[in-house]
């Protein structure tokens, strides 16, 4: 990586080094507690997940932090796949973890956590195998099912499993421990006045709500002594009616401030889809949105205070520090999509750090998949496989790389910085093909940083760039590249629907790319994401606007983490008719059936957004001419970032 400057000259706060308990951290960034599913069914580490903790740790950060390790599995293993501290044999895959991630430079931290009740109801993350009861702070029915009341003999004994796992952290050779009383787990159940309804030393007060964690911070400081760090995460604020407000939060850090290292404070709860995308910000909220919280925090304890809310930016970081609101940052999802970021900003290459654009495919590809990607960075939970492709090319090739999207330049990137001979031609007069109408929408910020973060990796990696040039077979015979990289994209389709020729129908593309052609009242024909996502930059535009979808739902295909920010959105931005068919565009709108019955929606723009569709007829008229060739991004199956940069990015690896 190229140095611009001396390590932490830059941003001198954020490279500051600070001491917690008996380490030393050479810089104020954690990367935050995060559990992709890769955990074995007898709850331990795998190679893959190893290996993802190593690759983070190479990146720079003071501290890498595993998440949610469960302490006590009878009762509170909350999702499918959790590593459980209790496992019989567990403690070789610790011990290789915490070795890896001192190996790759960092310290190596891990959060103990307890689902609570959601250890025996289905809850976001755990729908098979839950525990046999679901134990709460009191007996209440909840919308999955029944929850009993924890017995005191219960809470005594989870008490002693978290001393007993914090010892065994220690003893495998991790450096810290988390202990998680937030995002509606555990003790963020015994804290709530709501759901705790005991009369015993458990409930009543918020000093008797906060005992069980308490005792259980005992119970772990016993357990690790004096110098060993420990850090609680808690919320600033629940933002819910069953929880704290930010007042009674700053009264439980109190109540912690001589008894741990470090206060993380974040806040939400994962259970509630409206609070998760708060919790874990979504494009919606600015970056920094939860920072306040720890600042409020820290103006009442002496013990040191770090802050999470989706934070990206380094200048952010550091003004963060700089400005006395928290001692440290915790990163998740941008530690994912650039785990390098504290290097590049430690040595003035911060223009270099891949944004994370908050889609939620991290979080999506844990549920769907029980693994963990990212959008943006190709290597995220597939370590192990990039690794075996890192070997120089046995003869350097004549490449041509044809389309400038996302595909073409990570292809484009990648041959050149192995060192193959490669020129990128675009037909349009500017690289980044369908980002640039992706990343229109006022909440779209990070696309467009993506666009100028890949413009800069493949001037920095030498590739010769042709733009307003369109390959024909022609050009590539007379090229005559040793290998083809062919990345043009999709075509909008254009289904046979009465009037689709009208003046007033917009495609989506343009309608993104030129909101100065939409009249005051629009109605987007299709609810898929592209739809969705339009409506609500439209109606920010100060546009009237209305969604016609064949299916149920609006935004079926996105995952559900995306989708439960993207929604309340939608239904501020746009009037949504589901289950409602496209029949003809007429001179006042269109006309559409729904239930049986026409209804006409006045329109004074028709925005199509009906979908994508593969060239494949040019594809192979140019694939044809070549014996060495790939095909990448969504000319080989119309996709998301994720495919194209995924596609692009293995594929230049074999050449």
């Amino acid at each position: 990586m190229e140095h611009k400057c001396r390590y932490g000259e830059k941003f001198p706060h954020l490279f500051s080094p600070m001491r917690i308990g008996n380490i030393k951290m050479r810089n104020r960034i954690i990367f935050a507690p995060t559990s992709p599913s890769m955990i074995d069914l007898n709850g331990h580490f795998t190679p893959e997940m190893i290996a993802y903790l190593e690759d983070k740790a190479k990146g720079g950060a003071g501290v890498v932090t595993y998440g949610e390790a469960i302490v006590h599995s009878a009762t509170g293993k909350s999702h499918n796949k959790q590593l459980q501290l209790d496992a019989f044999g567990v403690r070789q895959g610790m011990t290789e973890a915490a070795r890896a991630i001192h190996n790759a430079g960092a310290y190596a931290n891990i959060q103990l956590s307890h689902g609570g009740m959601y250890g025996g109801l289905a809850s976001v993350g755990g729908d098979v195998d839950t525990c046999r009861t679901a134990y709460g702070p009191s007996d209440m029915m909840m919308p999955a099912g029944e929850v009993k009341a924890m017995p005191r003999e219960l809470i005594y004994e989870i008490i002693e499993s978290y001393g007993a796992a914090a010892k065994l952290c220690k003893e495998t050779g991790f450096d810290m421990v988390q202990v998680h009383a937030a995002h509606g787990w555990l003790f963020s159940q015994f804290l709530s006045p709501v759901w705790n309804k005991r009369t015993d030393e458990f409930g009543g007060s918020l000093e008797n709500r906060a005992r069980f964690f308490l005792l259980a911070l005992d119970a772990v400081r016993k357990a690790v002594g004096p110098q060993f760090p420990i850090e609680a995460r808690i919320s600033g604020d629940d933002f819910t009616d069953i929880g704290l407000d930010l007042n009674e939060c700053i009264k439980v850090a109190k109540m912690i401030d001589d008894k741990v290292d470090l206060i993380n404070v974040s806040c939400g709860n994962h259970e509630d889809p409206a609070m998760f995308c708060r919790t874990h910000p979504s494009a919606f909220y600015p970056r920094g949105v939860n920072v306040y919280l720890a600042a409020e925090i820290k103006k009442h304890v002496k013990t040191p205070v770090a802050c999470v809310g989706s934070l990206n930016d380094p200048a952010q970081m550091e003004e963060i520090i700089a400005s006395g609101q928290a001692d440290a940052v915790e990163i998740g999802r941008a530690s994912l999509a650039d785990p390098y970021l504290p290097l590049k900003a430690a040595f003035g290459d911060d223009e270099d750090i891949t944004p994370c654009l908050r889609c939620y495919e991290c979080f999506g590809a844990t549920g769907e998949l029980e693994m963990v990607k990212c959008a943006v960075n190709p290597v995220m939970g597939e370590q192990l496989c990039a690794e075996r492709f890192h070997h120089v090319p046995e003869k350097i090739k004549k490449v041509l790389v044809v389309g400038g999207g996302p595909a073409g330049m990570e292809a484009a990137i990648t041959a050149a910085n192995r060192g193959h001979d490669v020129t990128l031609v675009e037909k349009d007069e500017k690289l980044g093909g369908n980002l640039h109408p992706a990343g229109a929408a006022y909440f779209k910020e990070d696309i467009k940083k993506l666009i100028k973060v890949l413009e800069r990796r493949v001037e920095r990696a030498g590739v010769k760039v042709v733009l307003n040039t369109e390959v024909t077979p022609d050009y590539v015979k007379e090229f005559n590249p040793d290998a083809l990289f062919v990345a043009i994209g999709s075509t909008e389709l254009r289904p046979p629907i009465k009037g689709l020729d009208s003046d007033k129908v917009v495609m989506a593309i343009d309608a993104e790319l030129h909101p100065e052609k939409l009249g005051k009242k629009v109605v987007i024909i299709g609810g898929g994401l592209v739809g969705a996502e339009g409506a609500v930059g439209f109606h920010h535009d100060g546009k009237d606007c209305t969604i016609v979808e064949m299916k149920p739902e609006i935004a079926e295909e996105v995952n559900s983490f995306y989708r439960g920010g993207l929604m309340p959105e939608v239904e501020k931005s746009a009037k949504c008719y589901v289950n409602t068919t496209v029949k003809e565009i007429t001179p006042e709108g269109v006309l559409c059936e729904k239930d049986g019955h026409d209804l006409v929606l006045e329109a004074d723009t028709v925005v199509c957004a009906l979908g994508f569709r593969s060239p494949w007829d040019k594809v192979d008229a140019l694939t044809d001419l070549v014996d060495e060739y790939y095909i990448i991004g969504d000319c080989k199956k119309v996709g998301k970032i994720y495919d194209a940069m995924n596609t692009a990015y293995y594929s230049a690896l074999r050449v």
